[in-house]
């Protein structure tokens, strides 16, 4: 291991070529022969997809997927070979550990049932209407009812309740049907589809419970309601109902062109205790990376981060009707939000925004794939082939295929791979982002960590038993203490190894001012922060784009450090989480045109530098 300390960083010694192979940190628990007796913390890390859509969604539908269900979704993130839109078979290289299929609710499983001549559809309101503009020679008109119902929900007729419900129960069924505890994790789940003014104020509802409950109430969609509050209360009549646990994932902030993380509800009413509360109830994770670019941090707002401008789309809203503005910024991006939630808090009593950190694809193809060198795109028409590359604007599309990109994963910390642990995980906020590749993250933070904390076999029994892990809080600083962090990362074991670790801290100061810093705690190739800059020297690359290749012999297949803020003042509200960065790698456009024998044009990007964000920790005074 090569690592370079912040303040007050330590040095572990771990043996980085015996941990390369490794696909869960669980392995450093403890060198006894059996696991510690009566821990109760989690040892096992699961990867998944927690926003994914099927045939079942409008758009997907519309945008070529015709053929794949919920089902074959389920299927292929368990591992089963399936034959894509383009012709190809494909097979994840390695399979996922949970899955929600999450189609859109407005509308949900319509176009393709209508499309079949299904009775329950085309008997409707909705079905007569789309009939009509088939007849009428104007199908556009079929797909804009979906859009517009996002947007102006009087606008066109839902479906009437017994079709929702039924549609429904099928949806939730098919999940229970694969559903293998143990094994694999099938959360039913829908997507809320608000589009106020063309903004994204999207979110994935996530069930922790089966069929017998979750089937029992149809979903809220768009169409009943475009507010967010109203959603929070649709999710609290259904646990009071029926018994059941549900929660909301807000989705990739970066198109709401300023209203996901707002400073005033949809009603233009300043954001109030209520608001917050309800928030902070309903909505415990967030995610922070896609396929519609990465929302993690702006250049804008963090002029001094340098790897603040990854996979960034700043340019409009998803209606592609608004041009950005940097106001809106720190209401888009999950740094920004959880700096503005400190002085909710302050104000309000409660933190609105205080939410941990996960990444998902939102493919729309069933298929869950965010690897570099195997991406299958969002939409069935962006899946691998010349056209993806060669048409930079091909007819139907919403954004040129080059931007989109090769993410993301939510990575959880839970004892087993069941619904109840999963889901208890994201509601504690022990869970991660990832870009797309698989680094094995722990961030704990506590006051009184000893520094050499990291070189003892079972460290995690400390870690937990002294301090809190990521999604926690630290509260009434011991007199002259400040806090210190637990950071060890391991490298994706099939993929590239790690640059660097990082800690973001953000904070609130006695003036009511927010801040932020990014400090470098660990870093590769006995690299130094230069104390003068406060930066450290790249890692460099082994990128070879015109063979879409990369090489290992530069960074680190694992890095650790305990690290304490030489800044902490106790007065302060602060948030602390930590970002891994990898050494470069051919980015997904690099391995098209490799396989492909195209020449790409100079804008389009051919390197990226994956990574992984945690849940922040919070001190609160």
């Amino acid at each position: 291991m090569r690592h370079q300390p912040g303040a007050r960083a330590t040095r572990a010694r771990l043996i980085g070529a015996a941990i390369a192979g490794l696909t869960s940190m669980a392995a450093l628990a403890d060198s006894q022969y059996s696991a510690p007796v009566g821990k109760n913390y989690p040892l096992n890390l699961y990867w998944g997809d927690t926003h994914l859509h099927s045939r079942n969604s409008a758009d997907a539908y519309s945008l070529g997927n015709m053929n794949l269900t919920p089902a074959d979704a389920y299927r292929f993130a368990r591992g089963q070979e399936l034959t894509a839109h383009n012709g190809m078979r494909v097979r994840l290289r390695r399979p996922l550990d949970f899955l929600v299929v999450s189609d859109h609710a407005e509308y949900l499983g319509g176009y393709y049932r209508f499309g079949v001549g299904d009775p329950l559809v085309a008997n409707t309101d909705a079905g007569r209407q789309w009939a009509a503009f088939i007849a009428q020679g104007n199908p556009e008109q079929m797909i804009a009812t979906f859009t517009g119902s996002m947007d102006d929900p009087q606008t066109y007729p839902p479906f009437p309740s017994e079709t929702r419900r039924l549609i429904w129960q099928d949806v939730a069924q098919t999940a229970d049907d694969y559903n293998d505890p143990g094994r694999f994790t099938a959360f039913t789940g829908y997507e809320w589809t608000s589009m106020i003014d063309g903004n994204n104020l999207h979110r994935v509802v996530i069930y922790k419970d089966g069929a017998d409950k979750a089937g029992r109430l149809p979903p809220f969609s768009g169409q009943d309601s475009l507010d967010p509050r109203d959603l929070w209360r649709a999710l609290a009549r259904y646990e009071a109902e029926t018994g059941g646990e549900v929660i909301a994932i807000p989705h990739n902030g970066n198109l709401s062109n300023g209203m996901m993380f707002p400073a005033k509800s949809v009603d233009g009413r300043p954001l109030d205790r209520a608001y917050a509360q309800l928030r902070s109830r309903w909505e415990p994770i967030a995610e922070v990376t896609q396929v519609k670019g990465d929302s993690e941090a702006h250049p804008t707002l963090s002029p001094d981060d340098e790897f603040a401008d990854f996979e960034t789309w700043d340019w409009d809203n998803i209606g592609r009707n608004q041009a950005k503005e940097d106001w809106m910024l720190p209401h888009e991006y999950a740094r920004g939000a959880l700096k503005l939630g400190l002085g909710f808090e302050a104000d309000l009593g409660v933190n609105p925004f205080k939410f941990g950190m996960i990444g998902s694809t939102d493919n729309h193809t069933s298929l869950a794939t965010a690897a570099e060198d195997n991406y299958f795109g969002k939409f069935a028409e962006s899946e691998p082939g010349l056209e993806r590359l060669e048409n930079a604007m091909a007819a139907g599309q919403l954004w040129e295929n080059w931007k989109i990109v090769a993410s993301g994963y939510a990575a959880v910390w839970a004892r087993e791979n069941t619904r109840e642990e999963l889901f208890a995980a994201m509601k504690r906020r022990e869970v991660y982002a990832t870009t797309g590749t698989r680094i094995a993250v722990r961030f704990f933070g506590g006051w009184d960590y000893d520094p050499g904390v990291i070189h003892q076999p079972a460290y995690l029994d400390i870690a937990y038993a002294n301090g809190v892990p990521m999604g926690g809080d630290l509260t009434a600083a011991p007199q002259g203490a400040a806090p210190t962090f637990i950071a060890v990362a391991a490298k994706d074991p099939d993929w590239a190894n790690l640059d660097r670790i990082q800690i973001v801290k953000g904070w609130l100061d006695s003036e009511g001012n927010l801040h932020e810093k990014v400090h470098d705690v660990a870093l590769s190739d006995g690299r130094e922060v230069n104390p003068e800059s406060g930066k450290a020297p790249p890692v460099g690359t082994t990128v070879n784009v015109a063979e879409a290749s990369y090489t290992n012999t530069i960074g680190a297949p694992m890095l650790a450090a305990v690290w304490t803020d030489p800044d902490f003042d106790p007065a302060e509200r602060a948030f602390y989480y930590a970002r891994v960065i990898e050494i470069p790698t051919p980015r997904w456009t690099a391995y098209d045109a490799r396989y492909f024998n195209i020449d790409l044009p100079d804008h389009i990007p051919t390197t990226v530098q994956d990574r992984a964000y945690t849940s922040p920790i919070w001190y609160t005074p």
